[in-house]
């Protein structure tokens, strides 16, 4: 009975409790919204790198290693030496080891000098390897792979030449040895994607007529005469190691970290994007807050509501007691109208961000490379809708109270 009388009331007032179903639908979706953005950053910064045990590169921070690594966000303090990097794969408890050098770009995407074996080491969404889209792995001195963005901003296709510039954002590009696209990479939604590769001898290829950063004046050796050069490099920037066994990746790690021929660091992937999830900690539970605000504010607003309804509903609310509905009738009517009313907007808020998520997954992936996946609500969704229900029978017991208070002869007065 007092269910369908709350159903009624309801209806009777649409346009209102419409709006402020609406407000808390939107204060739910933002609240949700921001939580799934977040746990998906978090996943897919996981995912960017996976079966690599450890990233050893020049000693500097963990996490700035992992950044301009992993990220190609910043730069390294140093190299590594040739030299070292071989001690370091010659260990006997190292499975596997794929250097990388960065250091230039092709229109502010990172160029990225590495070994063949590197399209078969680097796993990324828990042991997906990388694939070609179109075109083949480098075969030639100047062949070049490009990641699926890099193809699609600038629009190249296989055999298309490209020009790598020196450094970052600079004007001073190697015109005189050009490269080839040789493949494009399919979306990964990791930096790969944003990433052109190229050999290691590549790199060092396109750097015979250059020094402390700049070509030397009248000097350009043919492509044909650097093919037959020795192209060993002197120094990488970093490389990604595999062990044999999980148990001895601490000793590893010990090992190199006390390394005595030159200051290196070996960090693991896993353990470093914790500390960088510690560092964002504090915006991240800034924005959480905020979005939580969003919903108490939609609560009040539903409780203003409430009592700015009271006084249009005195003499409904004296008709009740005139027939004989208890005190308690009139309370429980208008909190269950404040918990269907949200209810309603809880649910239809989770609605929003299921189909914000079907239409904006491919978008997000694409311009910000974090892969947000729709999957079933999860208990801590459904412990925020239980939540939102809850709050509102709280915040609508004081108008509930005061309507309960009011005296029969005040409701039956006529106010002129």
């Amino acid at each position: 009975m007092i269910l369908r009388l709350a159903f009624g009331s309801l209806l009777a007032r649409a346009l209102t409790v419409s709006m402020t179903i609406l407000a808390i639908a939107l204060s739910v979706a933002l609240f949700l919204g921001v939580e799934k953005l977040r746990t998906g950053a978090k996943a897919s910064f996981a995912d960017t790198i996976s079966g690599t045990d450890l990233i050893v590169g020049a000693r500097s921070g963990s996490v700035q290693l992992l950044l301009y690594s992993v990220f190609r966000i910043g730069n390294a303090t140093n190299n590594v030496t040739w030299e070292s990097y071989q001690d370091i794969a010659a260990r006997p408890d190292v499975d596997w080891a794929v250097p990388i050098s960065l250091g230039d770009s092709h229109r502010q995407f990172r160029v990225m000098g590495t070994t063949p074996e590197f399209f078969e080491r680097y796993k990324y969404r828990s042991g997906r390897s990388l694939a070609m889209k179109s075109g083949l792995v480098m075969d030639d001195l100047f062949d070049a792979v490009v990641g699926a963005d890099v193809a699609e901003t600038l629009g190249y296709d296989i055999n298309d030449p490209i020009v790598v510039s020196h450094g970052i954002a600079s004007f001073a590009d190697h015109k005189d040895q050009p490269f080839r696209i040789s493949g494009i990479l399919e979306k990964t939604g990791t930096p790969v994607d944003r990433t052109v590769i190229v050999s290691l001898e590549a790199i060092e290829a396109i750097h015979v007529d250059w020094n402390n950063g700049a070509q030397i004046r009248g000097q350009s050796t043919s492509a044909d005469v650097i093919r037959g050069m020795d192209l060993q490099p002197q120094a990488i920037t970093a490389a990604l190691i595999g062990t044999k066994s999980r148990l001895q990746v601490f000793n590893l790690q010990r090992a190199i970290n006390e390394y005595r021929s030159e200051p290196l660091l070996a960090i693991l992937p896993g353990v470093a994007l914790q500390e960088l999830w510690q560092i964002v900690g504090i915006a991240e539970t800034a924005l959480v807050g905020v979005s939580a605000m969003v919903v108490v504010t939609a609560l009040i607003g539903m409780m203003a509501t409430i009592f700015s309804s009271l006084n249009e509903r005195r003499r409904e609310m004296a008709i009740f007691r005139a027939m004989g509905a208890r005190p308690s009738v009139v309370l429980g009517l208008l909190i269950l109208e404040a918990a269907l009313m949200a209810l309603i907007g809880a649910v239809l808020g989770l609605g929003l961000v299921y189909l914000g998520l079907w239409i904006g997954q491919p978008l997000i992936d694409s311009a910000f490379g974090l892969w947000l996946p729709i999957e079933a609500p999860k208990l801590t969704e459904i412990y925020v809708l239980v939540a939102v229900v809850f709050a509102s029978v709280i915040v609508s017991m004081v108008p509930a109270i005061r309507a309960y208070r009011m005296s029969l002869a005040d409701g039956m007065t006529v106010r002129v």
